[in-house]
């Protein structure tokens, strides 16, 4: 495990726009980003981006990412129960749209997660996310940058 800071991302149902940006990061302020994903993902040449392939099943991409992350890492990931336990283990969540999860949001997300997952398990259709647009993809950057101002404060 390395010392820096790095980003982890919860790769399976994270939007390719989002991928990029997350690559050119890596790149341009040479911060180490781990896919995480339970198939196959190819990422660009770079001694910054790697992938993990798990095996399939349930969380375990999700467990590989709470086994690994530590304190000041950023977990990019739209799972809002992932996100509760990388924020317990000191680190920062972030939703592909640029929601950041806080240990002040994060309780009433999970409340509101587990009521619509009622919902849906009564047969009520709450519909899907809405669509992904360049706002979100923007939204995002701008939380990635917020967290890399600090990341190049511990070089």
């Amino acid at each position: 495990m390395s010392a820096r800071p790095q980003i982890w991302v919860d790769a399976d149902a994270c939007p390719a726009a989002i991928k990029e940006v997350l690559f050119r990061a890596a790149d341009r302020e040479q911060v180490h980003v781990t896919l995480v994903a339970n198939q196959w993902l190819r990422t660009p040449p770079s001694r910054f981006v790697r992938a993990i392939q798990v095996p399939g099943g349930f969380d375990v991409a999700d467990a590989e990412i709470v086994e690994r992350v530590s304190a000041g890492d950023l977990v990019v990931t739209q799972d809002i129960p992932l996100a509760a336990l990388v924020i317990e283990k000191g680190a920062l969540a972030v939703h592909p749209r640029g929601e950041l999860y806080t240990p002040d949001t994060i309780a009433q997300r999970l409340s509101m997660r587990n009521f619509m997952d009622e919902l849906r398990g009564s047969g009520v259709d709450t519909g899907g996310p809405a669509a992904f647009h360049a706002r979100d993809k923007q939204a995002f950057a701008n939380q990635l940058d917020r967290w890399l101002v600090k990341f190049r404060s511990t070089r």
